[in-house]
């Protein structure tokens, strides 16, 4: 915990490694120091059918799941952070976005924890 689940355009991977992308996001979860460096889990899911507003648009979302406990401030600074690293790396790609969702402690449960 946490996963950040990377949804794009195919074109995303093409113009940038993925593993380059998904380091990207790890390195800005990271700097937030709100997680331990070795909980955080990155993936990519490029997308080669999509409609963006009835356009082609290349599109990178970001799906933060995270332990709850974190306050409004906390999390949005961690959007920040990852958007701010995502537009860098993509001046170029018109919707980058991200949401943050909250696990509950009371029913999130791990192969760890059985």
């Amino acid at each position: 915990m946490p996963h950040f689940i990377i949804d794009s355009s195919k074109q995303i991977v093409e113009k940038k490694l993925p593993e380059n992308i998904m380091q990207k996001v790890y390195d800005a979860a990271e700097s937030t120091k709100l997680f331990q460096p070795e909980e955080i889990k990155v993936r990519i899911n490029p997308f080669q059918y999509y409609n963006t507003g009835n356009t082609s648009d290349n599109f990178i979302h970001v799906f933060a799941n995270i332990m709850e406990g974190r306050n409004t401030e906390q999390k949005a600074n961690l959007s920040k952070q990852i958007i701010t690293e995502l537009k860098a790396m993509f001046p170029e790609v018109p919707i980058i976005s991200i949401n943050i969702r909250d696990f509950d402690k009371a029913t999130y449960c791990n192969r760890e924890m059985d």
